[in-house]
């Protein structure tokens, strides 16, 4: 998924705190939207809005138990969007530091890369 574009599709979907915490409703058990809007304090038309954004997202599961629908967390996406997230964060060599591939001035201080490579430009014409 490594695609700027689908990782903030994906990142789009918990951010809302809505969605955050019908994620804590659900961690363990499945739930119905009466349950989940009991629970949230919320109405039953609110929740299935944000549980068909979850369920397009493939964030959730929907399962028919009788007369209701009981939805759950799907697993396989949550350790999915999990990779994609510690992929996102991860620096590519966490030995080098913080400074790595930063030049700096004459005085030691952090040059700006634009700046330099702006310069390394214009003595490359001359």
């Amino acid at each position: 998924m490594n695609e700027p574009k689908e990782l903030a599709r994906l990142l789009k979907v918990p951010s809302v705190g809505m969605r955050v915490r019908i994620v804590q409703l659900l961690k363990g058990r499945a739930l119905c939207v009466n349950a989940l809007a009991l629970r949230l304090d919320v109405t039953q038309g609110a929740v299935s809005q944000h549980l068909r954004i979850m369920r397009d997202a493939g964030l959730v599961v929907d399962e028919k138990r009788g007369y209701f629908v009981h939805y759950r967390l799907n697993e396989d996406t949550l350790a999915a969007w999990r990779e994609e997230i510690d992929r996102l964060l991860d620096l590519p060599d966490r030995q080098a530091g913080p400074t790595r591939g930063v030049s700096t001035d004459t005085k030691g201080a952090p040059k700006c890369a634009a700046m330099r490579d702006k310069k390394a430009a214009r003595s490359r014409k001359t």
